[in-house]
């Protein structure tokens, strides 16, 4: 409220939490532009803006089918098991899951994927112990979905010297040497580009802007800090079968699935 009485020409939600608050009070500020980030909002002076996590994990799932097959990394054995565990069962993980099977497949069509939701944002000791249980069943590597309860899953990886793979933001460095890489989204390429089209007189109130690898709104991190770890046996293979399989994505040579409900024209 106090940034639309102060005369801003752009009000940023960076997060699905504040949507509720925008679409109230957007009504009563008509000349005042707003975005949110994450969800949808249908509002005339609103643009959404939603990423392509299906692409991301795509790219993550690929990551992680290439690092269940190097054996000669501490603690990665020889089944070809991965996993993913998720926070809330809700359609958007299925979003990313979609993804995250597809780049698995993509690389080892036999790969074995391990599935669970901890049913809570909050939870990160339902999300470590799922995580060790996969672990249990094979899977050297685990991507985390989960929001708070993923907290735990990093743990787990620590905890049992295995490895997993961040999301949303850059969680590389939260467990030193068991995050293999996160899918994040760029939130900060969002804002600038939402800016940008303040700025240019291009802002489109009432659309939802979808960002893809192409805009560069979803990616892989540097993978630097297990790099750093693992030393000379860092697979640099997987880095550059990313970068390909992300210039194929982009191309359209690869199209990644969405789950029911979800993609550009959603």
């Amino acid at each position: 409220m106090a940034a639309c009485e102060e005369g801003y020409d752009l009000i940023i939600g960076a997060s699905s939490n504040i949507a509720d608050y925008i679409t109230e009070h957007a009504p009563n500020y008509p000349d005042v532009k707003f975005a949110v980030i994450d969800t949808t909002v249908d509002l005339d002076n609103v643009e959404s803006i939603s990423f392509a996590q299906n692409q991301g994990s795509f790219l993550a799932g690929a990551a992680a089918a290439m690092f269940t097959q190097k054996t000669d990394i501490p603690n990665v054995n020889d089944a070809h098991v991965i996993g993913w565990v998720g926070g809330m069962d809700i359609p958007v993980l299925h979003d990313f899951y979609t993804g995250y099977e597809q780049g698995a497949k993509y690389i080892d069509p036999d790969v074995t994927i391990l599935q669970a939701f901890a049913g809570s944002w909050t939870d990160p000791l339902k999300g470590k112990e799922l995580t060790l249980a996969q672990y249990e069943q094979g899977a050297d590597i685990v991507m985390n979905v989960a929001s708070g309860t993923g907290t735990g899953i990093l743990e787990a990886a620590k905890e049992a010297d295995k490895y997993a793979i961040g999301v949303d933001l850059n969680q590389d460095a939260d467990q030193p040497g068991h995050v293999v890489t996160s899918m994040v989204k760029r939130v900060d390429n969002a804002c600038y580009l939402v800016i940008q089209s303040v700025v240019e007189g291009t802002f489109k109130g009432g659309s939802t802007q979808y960002l893809s690898l192409a805009e560069g709104g979803v990616s892989l991190t540097d993978f630097a800090e297990i790099k750093k770890s693992l030393g000379e046996k860092f697979p640099q293979d997987i880095v550059d079968k990313c970068e390909e399989l992300s210039k194929k994505i982009i191309s359209g040579e690869i199209v990644v699935e969405n789950y029911e409900g979800f993609g550009p024209k959603a």
